[in-house]
């Protein structure tokens, strides 16, 4: 009987471990920044969703952000938990940006019969004041190509420095409103913004070849980026998703 109550314990605590990893896949970091500053959040830009503390912000160990100036490293910056995100100690002036990492998210493991198989996820995110052709820089990156042109913009996908093709990008409001789209083989996308205000571009892409990250080996990762930006012309912008409750 004792046997049979530990067996169905562990089983819960390792459905439990996979539910919040999955939740965790699902999600992304996102950069936004007022008068008061920038800061790092974990969730659905589009349903208002922003994880906490106590909750799954804390599975975040030790988020990195840089603030770029020409596309080069201006200044490291230091990240602070705050009850519902990351404040960043500084903020992107016209013309810079500002990049941010979790690279030391915990590595998962989920077994089926003899193979164990090793997982890492690893979001990031990239703030734009202006839409001006920007290198990669972060693991998985998003960028803008350039001005504008015909009301459209044209961003690239790279993951470690190579363009991206065929990977999908979610264009997202505070609204809610999503449209999906996909790189073509230069790893190139464009897209319009009909609304003015906040738009947050959601990247994703999983490598199946493993690797190792930081001394620790992996089978499966994850990655997901996203491109904040704002758009000055257009309609105007939908009202926002109320605030939708953390998880725990």
């Amino acid at each position: 009987m004792q046997r049979t109550k530990f067996t169905a314990l562990r089983a819960i605590a390792a459905l439990c471990a996979t539910f919040s990893f999955a939740t965790a896949q699902a999600h992304q970091v996102w950069l936004e920044q007022d008068a008061q500053g920038a800061k790092l959040y974990f969730g659905e830009y589009g349903d208002n969703l922003r994880e906490a503390t106590p909750g799954l912000l804390d599975k975040f160990v030790k988020p990195t952000g840089q603030k770029l100036v020409a596309g080069k490293a201006a200044e490291p910056l230091t990240l602070t938990k705050t009850p519902n995100g990351f404040a960043l100690s500084g903020r992107a002036a016209r013309g810079e940006t500002l990049i941010a990492e979790e690279a030391s998210y915990p590595v998962s493991e989920r077994k089926q019969g003899d193979k164990t198989t090793r997982s890492i996820y690893q979001p990031a995110a990239r703030l734009v004041t202006e839409i001006a052709k920007q290198e990669p820089v972060l693991t998985l990156d998003l960028v803008p190509t350039g001005p504008a042109a015909a009301g459209k913009l044209e961003v690239q996908a790279f993951y470690k420095g190579k363009a991206l093709a065929k990977a999908k990008v979610m264009v997202v409001t505070a609204s809610g409103w999503a449209q999906e789209h996909h790189t073509d083989e230069a790893g190139k996308m464009s897209v319009s913004l009909p609304w003015r205000g906040t738009y947050v571009l959601e990247l994703s892409h999983t490598d199946a070849t493993g690797g190792e990250r930081a001394g620790e080996k992996w089978d499966r990762g994850s990655y997901v980026t996203s491109l904040t930006l704002e758009q000055a012309d257009g309609l105007a912008a939908l009202p926002a998703n109320p605030p939708a409750p953390p998880n725990k």
